[in-house]
C-alpha cells in the first residue's frame, strides 16, 4: 500500500504531535482568526464546501480557522476532498490517488479508493499519479485541521497543473455528480496575490473575491486576467465554485481576508489570503 508521507511537516507546520495541536489551536484564539475553538453549535448535513489558503501556518493559520471553524458544523463528513495546485507542475495535468495513505503528524488518513475511480470515470480529465502529490504543500497542509476537528475521515486529493476554466467547469461537473446526497466537505486550497503591496494585493484580491461570492466562474476568470492576479490555486477555486453552484448553492459568504503582512508587519510585499465558504 502507498503511504504518502508529509513534505512540509517541519516548515510550514510543526512535526511534533503535540506543538502542532498547540499551534491549530492558537490559529483560532489569534487576533486574526475567529476567537472560537470548533466545533461550531450549528449541525448542518450536505456539502459544505470553502476555499481556505495554503501557507505556513504562523501566515496563513488563523485566515484558515475561520473557515474550519465553519466546515465543522458538519455532522461528519463520509469524504473530504481537497482541490489544490500544483505548483511544481510536476506529474499529470490533474491527478489523484488510485489507494493508499497520506500520513500526518497526527497520524494516517485513507484516500477513498472507490471516489477516486468514479471521479476518473465520470471527468475522463483525472490520472492516479501519486508523483504530482509527493511534493506539493497545497492539499497537506489542509489535513492537521481537519484532523483536529474530525480525527478521521477518508480523503480525496486532487492536484491539478491545469487550471484553465474548461477544466475547472468539467471537474466541477464530475465532483458535483460524485458528492450529491452525501455529507461531504470539498475544500479549494489557494492563497491569492503573490508579493505585491499590501493595498494593491487588497484591491485586487476583494475584486476576484466578489466573483466568488457571486459564483461567477466566467467573470472570475475575467478578473484575473485582466487585473493579471497571481492566486496559485485560481483553478482549484473555480472548480469549487462550478461544484458549488451545481450543488444548490446560491452565494459565497467572506468569512475573512488578511495578508502575509498582518502577521509580519511587512506590508511591501505581501501574499494575500481567503476564507470563503459555499452553502
Amino acid at each position: 500500500m502507498i503511504v504518502r508521507r508529509p513534505a512540509v511537516a517541519g516548515s510550514f507546520y510543526p512535526e511534533e504531535t503535540g506543538e502542532l495541536r498547540r499551534a491549530i489551536r492558537s490559529s483560532y484564539t489569534n487576533p486574526l482568526g475567529p476567537g472560537l475553538l470548533p466545533p461550531s453549535r450549528e449541525e448542518r448535513r450536505g456539502v459544505l464546501a470553502c476555499v481556505c489558503p495554503h501557507a505556513g501556518y504562523v501566515y496563513s493559520g488563523p485566515v484558515a480557522a475561520h473557515s474550519y471553524l465553519w466546515l465543522s458544523s458538519l455532522r461528519r463528513p463520509e469524504l473530504v476532498v481537497i482541490v489544490g495546485p500544483n505548483h511544481y507542475g510536476v506529474g499529470s495535468g490533474i491527478s489523484t490517488f488510485r489507494e493508499g495513505d497520506w500520513a500526518t503528524p497526527l497520524g494516517n488518513l485513507p484516500v477513498d479508493a472507490q471516489a477516486a475511480r468514479k471521479i476518473v470515470e465520470l471527468t475522463g480529465l483525472v490520472d492516479y499519479d501519486p508523483e504530482s502529490h509527493r511534493r506539493e504543500h497545497s492539499i497537506e497542509v489542509q489535513l492537521p485541521f481537519l484532523q483536529d476537528v474530525y480525527h478521521e475521515f477518508k480523503i480525496l486529493p486532487i492536484s491539478l497543473a491545469f487550471q484553465d476554466i474548461e477544466t475547472a467547469r468539467e471537474l466541477g461537473r464530475g465532483l458535483s455528480t460524485l458528492l450529491k446526497g452525501r455529507d461531504a466537505i470539498l475544500i479549494a486550497s489557494s492563497d491569492l496575490t503573490h508579493y505585491e503591496p499590501a493595498p494593491a494585493a487588497r484591491e485586487k484580491d476583494m475584486a476576484l473575491l466578489d466573483t466568488v461570492r457571486r459564483l461567477d466562474t466566467a467573470s472570475f476568470y475575467s478578473i484575473l486576467e485582466e487585473r493579471r492576479i497571481t492566486a496559485c490555486g485560481y483553478g482549484a477555486i473555480a472548480t469549487v465554485m462550478e461544484a458549488s453552484r451545481l450543488l444548490g448553492s446560491k452565494a459565497g459568504g467572506l468569512h475573512k481576508y488578511a495578508s502575509s503582512g498582518d502577521t509580519t508587519g511587512d506590508n511591501d510585499a505581501v501574499v494575500g489570503y481567503p476564507s470563503v465558504s459555499f452553502g
